[in-house]
């Protein structure tokens, strides 16, 4: 009997750019896209809208480690996830549904076959897990390097219109969606030296949280829709991107801690093994890939956002973000370059 499937040693060095590519994109093939993968530029139907585009990057190193210092091995199905759950979320926070998607991977030579099935497992169960059923996978590039790097561009329409940064009105509440801070504890968790094998279960939903993050997709057009005036999604922490929306429509954004402490109380499980104050994780962690949303006095807030706090006059030229009445420090949170 013969068979069409790599043996699970090869590495991507045995088989070539083709053979990489016929493991890969079985995995990945859809009826809705007009042309999918295999030409030198997809093309997906639009009917009469405003295509939305966002492109994000992880590189080995830099976004994750394939050995983390508590000693996990990082997946490659759990690599394929994040890099679906991140642009999707960018779409999402501007109202919209991400309808498709190209994808860039760069690898060593060395890398096992194996590993780039799981990768694709792993973008294709991300779509159908987090309910981004609309986007098509249209195709991309192969390359050689040496680290692994993955581009993800997606594209993405509204039905009730894009919300922008720059729409916060003096007098909105601010609100938070989906998770906030978890993402960052799981972060502490892998970089600290305790062995994964000691995790408790409350540690690992943390952990996975980082690893394989879940954004709130059906949030961004649901606030769309009742009337939020501006959006966008935290994934580099809920006081730096609050100042990126404070700057953006020029309001100072007042919250408030007792507001945010049911997150923080989520999050003990993180605080016990590593000594973190969790509240510093859920006012700096990133990678949650939440929303953060206006809503004018007198609209009804979709039940799942939290308000955290209202926008208030800026005062001079400089917005800033205030806890409890204290300004916060703009460049907290997560940098690439930092």
């Amino acid at each position: 009997m013969t068979t069409n499937q790599p043996n699970v040693d090869a590495t991507v060095g045995d088989l070539g750019e083709q053979g990489i590519l016929d493991a890969m994109l079985p995995l990945l093939d859809s009826e809705q896209a007009s042309l999918g993968p295999g030409d030198d530029a997809g093309a997906l139907r639009v009917r009469g809208t405003e295509v939305l585009v966002s492109v994000d990057t992880l590189v080995e190193n830099q976004d994750f480690r394939l050995i983390w210092p508590s000693g996990l091995e990082h997946r490659a199905y759990d690599i394929g996830w994040k890099s679906i759950a991140q642009n999707v979320s960018d779409i999402n926070a501007m109202g919209g549904h991400a309808t498709g998607a190209v994808i860039s991977l760069s690898l060593p030579k060395d890398t096992s076959v194996e590993w780039v099935r799981d990768f694709s497992r792993g973008i294709a169960e991300a779509i159908q897990g987090l309910g981004a059923q609309k986007l098509t996978i249209l195709g991309g590039d192969l390359g050689k390097s040496q680290e692994i790097s993955v581009t993800t561009t997606v594209l993405g329409e509204c039905e009730h219109g894009k919300v922008l940064r720059s729409g916060v009105q003096v007098g909105d509440r601010i609100a938070a969606a989906g998770r906030v801070g978890a993402a960052g504890a799981g972060l502490s968790v892998l970089e600290h030296d305790r062995n994964e094998q000691v995790w408790s279960r409350a540690v690992r939903r943390l952990v996975q949280a980082q690893c394989r993050p879940v954004p709130p997709l059906e949030s961004g057009p649901r606030a769309a829709e009742a009337g939020a005036t501006a959006m966008m999604d935290i994934s580099d922490g809920l006081i730096r991107d609050a100042g990126r929306l404070a700057k953006a429509s020029h309001v100072n954004l007042e919250l408030e801690s007792s507001a945010l402490q049911d997150y923080a109380v989520r999050l003990e499980a993180a605080s016990e093994l590593t000594g973190t104050d969790p509240m510093s994780w859920v006012l700096y962690g990133g990678e949650d890939f939440g929303l953060l949303a206006a809503f004018p006095e007198g609209i009804e807030i979709p039940e799942e956002f939290t308000v955290i706090g209202a926008a208030k006059p800026a005062n001079g030229r400089r917005a800033v973000v205030k806890l409890d009445g204290k300004v916060s420090k703009p460049e907290t949170g997560f940098d690439h370059f930092g």
